[in-house]
């Protein structure tokens, strides 16, 4: 039977805090549609731990919170400048444009999933023209889709240009919380001239969900008219909100968000120092990203491990809060007897 345990950060079950919560906000009757208290209550501690005064809605997918937060900042005859490997432009199957009426997406280079300052630049300075979509938003992805963690001041370089040029600015933080265990400032986001921001929940240990955070509170008129129309509006929203308190705990220090995914990028370095495969992406928060040929990825299959070859060629290889000391040691194993 194939293992799953390093194929990605979101095969690991809830973490048990996210569940006591859910279980916690089962009692008892509440308002629906995210009016209720514990989707306050939530919103509070994200609030708090951003030191941000935004407005905070909670989804079920990345997927929809990418795609609502970007239709929030270009029209439909305008495109978003994201990474060329950046989930929005990769893996979710055309929901930006869906969500947006038409949206577009103008790719962008960049090494280790970090777009390039100067490719910005350039794709900022084209013309207007009326037969292609202009872009009027930036998508940024931290941590990236290859692990890797941008500082304020890399963000601060991409960042700037944008809001010179009038446009908006798309945090995707599907990974925020192994950001913020590499050292990223939480609270340097909301100074930063990021609009929206995605806070990642699933990949961090949640049930399915994930938090939009509106800092230009003015994409909150009919936000929720937009989240009823995309089918996020769900009327037991509490359930989404609920994991959270566990998340994130009452002492605004990131709770056990902050403190899993600190254990999961440990676990990652623990793998790298086991790794007899070039490793091809700087090793920063969860993730490893290995040159491996088909025959030894076989190989690794036939010794029960499944992981994917990713979208540059590399295998990726993802820990996650569940990871423990005795899978990366079981997998070192495999790898060595395989290289």
């Amino acid at each position: 039977m194939a293992r799953y345990d390093f194929a990605s950060d979101n095969v690991a079950g809830a973490m048990p805090e996210a569940l006591a919560a859910l279980v916690a906000a089962n009692e008892g009757a509440a308002s629906g549609y995210g009016t209720d208290h514990i989707s306050a209550e939530a919103a509070n501690r994200i609030r708090a731990l951003l030191d941000a005064d935004a407005e905070v809605r909670f989804v079920a997918s990345g997927t929809a919170a990418n795609a609502l937060s970007l239709a929030c900042l270009a029209q439909p005859h305008e495109a978003v400048l994201a990474h060329v490997h950046a989930h929005v432009c990769t893996d979710e199957t055309g929901a930006p444009g869906f969500f947006g009426a038409g949206v577009g997406l103008i790719p962008l280079s960049g090494e280790s999933g970090r777009i390039d300052p100067q490719g910005l630049i350039e794709a900022l300075a084209h013309p207007d023209v009326s037969y292609r979509q202009s872009p009027a938003a930036l998508s940024i992805t931290n941590a990236t889709e290859y692990g890797t963690v941008y500082s304020a001041q890399q963000l601060d370089a991409l960042i700037r240009p944008t809001n010179a040029k009038g446009y908006g600015v798309h945090l995707d933080g599907a990974r925020l919380a192994g950001a913020a265990a590499a050292g990223f400032d939480l609270k340097a986001i909301a100074k930063s001239g990021v609009d929206i921001l995605v806070m990642g929940g699933t990949k961090a240990g949640s049930t399915p969900s994930e938090a939009i955070v509106l800092f230009d509170k003015s994409l909150a008129r009919r936000f929720d008219a937009r989240l009823k129309h995309a089918g996020q509006l769900v009327s037991k929203g509490r359930f989404l909100a609920a994991p959270w308190l566990g998340l994130l705990g009452e002492d605004n220090d990131g709770g056990p968000w902050l403190a899993r995914a600190t254990h999961a990028n440990a676990m990652a370095k623990k793998l790298a120092a086991l790794m007899p495969f070039p490793i091809i992406h700087p090793v920063e928060a969860n993730g490893l990203f290995i040159d491996m040929d088909e025959t030894a990825l076989y190989r690794l299959r036939e010794h029960g491990w499944f992981v994917y070859r990713f979208l540059d060629g590399t295998v990726r290889f993802m820990c996650s809060w569940a990871t423990t000391e005795a899978m990366v040691e079981e997998l070192g194993e495999a790898l060595k007897a395989i290289a």
